[in-house]
């Protein structure tokens, strides 16, 4: 049994991550223009595919940065 390859939404989701923001809300309205959902939605399905091995094999660097920054998030609370 072959895993489903990850969905067009979600490669655009983690080239997303990968982009640097020259400020505040660029990232926001960027997510909204080009993706189509709400920041909130975005971060859900972005949490998500840091916990998906699909994410993980298709974008190794970025996933494992997500996954430090939240774990050092994690930790603090």
């Amino acid at each position: 049994m072959t895993a489903e390859p990850l969905t067009d939404r979600d490669r655009a989701v983690l080239a997303l991550e990968r982009r640097s923001w020259p400020g505040p809300g660029a990232k926001e309205r960027a997510i909204r223009e080009q993706l189509g959902l709400s920041p909130t939605r975005y971060y859900q399905l972005l949490n998500a595919l840091l916990d998906d091995p699909r994410a993980l094999a298709h974008d190794a660097v970025t996933v494992n940065r997500l996954r430090r920054l939240r774990a050092s998030r994690e930790a603090r609370r």
